[in-house]
């Protein structure tokens, strides 16, 4: 409960931590929002660490002169595609039987609905998924899961994992460092992360909403 609660907090206070973690580090700090992001995409335990909003964040410490932005786009970039690759092959080698552990805490972690949501996501988009997850947390971490459990080849999956880590990382970092400057944006900070948080989540819940009444409608339906 402590690690959920910390979790939340650091999306809630995220400008405050990036601040001391800068201070107090320095350069680490470039590792550790490499670290970050490559688990966020990389394992599909790890769904609920912070992708988009830490990038915004990131972006909006660089326009304040804390980070180098080229730095940060070039090495954000390869733990987004790194990430990608690492549970593509996760998916490859270990199959859903994962999802069958008696762990727990993973069981907490690896819900079916997750994979449900993006198999879903694979029917209506096919392998465009790959670019278009990287914009729906949780669906980001589990589409290159669900394409190294499918029949998805590797040179197509990489094709796509280049494209989406690209668009993914070059618009949320240079979205904070464009915009982070604005008075606005600098005194209700923590307001605008839970905006992108809302925006970000807020398509996975409408194709969910729209699949649960879907379904709704079929078992409605009488037998001819």
């Amino acid at each position: 409960m402590d690690f959920i609660t910390n979790i939340i907090n650091l999306f809630l206070h995220l400008d405050e931590y990036l601040k001391v973690v800068i201070q107090d580090y320095g350069a680490w700090t470039y590792g550790l929002l490499f670290v970050v992001i490559f688990i966020e995409t990389g394992l599909v335990i790890t769904p609920f660490l912070p992708g988009d909003s830490l990038l915004f964040a990131a972006g909006t410490f660089a326009r304040l002169g804390s980070l180098n932005v080229l730095y940060l786009w070039g090495l954000l970039y390869v733990a987004a595609v790194l990430g990608d690759t690492a549970n593509y092959w996760i998916g490859h080698k270990l199959g859903l039987r994962i999802f069958d552990t008696q762990n727990r805490l993973l069981k907490k972690v690896l819900k079916r609905e997750y994979l449900e949501r993006t198999e879903a996501f694979y029917e209506k988009h096919g392998g465009k998924t790959i670019i278009l997850a990287r914009f729906v947390p949780i669906v980001r971490t589990f589409a290159p899961f669900v394409a190294g459990v499918g029949t998805m080849h590797y040179g197509r999956f990489i094709t796509y994992n280049l494209v989406g880590g690209f668009l993914w990382v070059t618009l949320f970092l240079f979205l904070g460092y464009f915009f982070g400057g604005i008075p606005f944006v600098e005194n209700n900070f923590e307001v605008v992360i839970l905006g992108i948080i809302f925006i970000s989540v807020l398509p996975m819940f409408i194709e969910y909403w729209k699949a649960r009444n879907e379904k709704k409608q079929m078992t409605e339906e009488p037998v001819a």
